[in-house]
């Protein structure tokens, strides 16, 4: 069974207060102009993405800098809601596993409050997932941590890669499963939207 954990690009998709304003409008048609065109203006930090370190760190790696192993790997998904700062159980953890949180924050993903009151990882968990060398780390939610972004410079240090504003993990949690994210091959890319994808047996 394949999931989809991405959100869909569109004129509704969100964007971050203040970051460069996103367009997304028809060129031409087919039906008109014979062939069909989309323009698509956005940064690289927009809908589901991942962030690498040179996001937020002086010399940090791009998203060259890493071999496609680096985004593909066994998942899991532990259930966050209800937590404003998640404390989790990490004991299903592994070393070099994709780790996703559930927090239900994206449930609000078109309302205008979706960028304020987010949920966040405590610096413990965070801190345990360092010492468990995940692979990734990522949540249906705009940010892992809010400024001075402490726990986003913590992750990049210890080359733990970062996906935001997942979406449709539920039915996920608990399970383990293959996990594919794949940002746009954009050179030294700082971040990149992405497709990620769950696999499950």
């Amino acid at each position: 069974m394949i999931i989809d954990l991405t959100l869909s690009i569109d004129n509704k998709t969100p964007n971050w207060p203040g970051d460069p304003e996103i367009v997304i409008r028809q060129f031409s048609t087919a039906e008109k102009d014979g062939i069909g065109k989309k323009v698509l203006t956005f940064h690289s930090h927009f809908a589901t993405h991942i962030d690498a370190p040179s996001h937020m760190l002086a010399n940090g790696k791009t998203l060259s800098d890493y071999p496609m192993e680096k985004f593909v790997g066994a998942a899991i998904v532990l259930d966050a809601r209800g937590q404003q700062e998640v404390e989790a159980n990490l004991g299903s953890v592994k070393e070099g596993d994709i780790v996703f949180f559930l927090t239900a924050h994206s449930d609000k993903v078109y309302e205008k409050s979706y960028f304020a009151n987010n949920p966040v990882l405590s610096p413990k968990t965070a801190q345990e997932l360092v010492a468990k060398k995940i692979k990734m780390v990522g949540l249906d939610a705009p940010t892992p941590d809010n400024e001075p972004y402490a726990l986003h410079k913590l992750f990049f240090k210890h080359d733990i890669l970062i996906i935001e504003n997942l979406v449709n993990l539920k039915g996920l949690v608990g399970k383990r499963f293959q996990c594919y994210v794949l940002p746009l091959k954009i050179q030294d890319g700082d971040g990149a939207p992405c497709r990620v994808i769950a696999a499950i047996d």
